[in-house]
């Protein structure tokens, strides 16, 4: 005779599926992954997952704008300003901000803060736009316009966000990014 009730295997894994998505959201940011990046000349299509060529602007602002930040994080920065140079409206918060964070990366970091400022105006309460926002000041040798970028941060997302521990590791003198 079996000593376990039957339910108990159930209450198991429903209760490890529970703390499992409860640790995955704790352990990182709530942003959606960052997509592939595809062949110069191609997007990459969110809804197919494959990378394609944009004929008639099929692919919406929003694909558009992720795509153009995997391009940056990918160090492909002109290609990253050209899609965002495709955006029907490229005053968005994030739009902006990765505008900032690929002319930072190419040397312009005036340019860059002017757009994280206008970043900030849209969305104060944008976590990724702050750190990059601090970073840039680190570069220009401002630490105290970074830390009250970190200080903003803690307020938005705490200290175990990722934009926070990438901050204070660039106050710190060890970026990540």
């Amino acid at each position: 005779m079996n000593r376990f009730s039957p339910w108990l295997l159930p209450a198991v894994a429903s209760s490890f599926l529970l703390l499992s998505g409860y640790a995955q959201a704790m352990g990182g940011s709530s942003d959606e992954p960052t997509p592939p990046t595809c062949p110069k000349g191609q997007i990459y299509d969110s809804k197919t997952k494959t990378c394609m060529v944009d004929k008639g602007g099929m692919i919406g602002d929003e694909a558009r704008t992720d795509y153009a930040y995997a391009l940056a994080k990918a160090d492909r920065y002109l290609e990253a300003l050209d899609m965002l140079n495709t955006l029907k409206d490229p005053n968005t918060a994030e739009a902006l901000n990765y505008r900032g964070y690929a002319t930072r990366k190419l040397g312009r970091t005036d340019e860059g803060i002017s757009y994280y400022l206008k970043s900030v105006a849209l969305d104060p309460k944008y976590p990724k736009v702050r750190e990059y926002l601090g970073e840039a000041y680190m570069i220009k040798n401002r630490p105290d316009l970074a830390r009250e970028q970190l200080a903003t941060i803690k307020t938005l997302c705490g200290v175990g966000c990722e934009e926070y521990r990438d901050l204070a590791a660039a106050i710190d003198g060890h970026p990540e990014s």
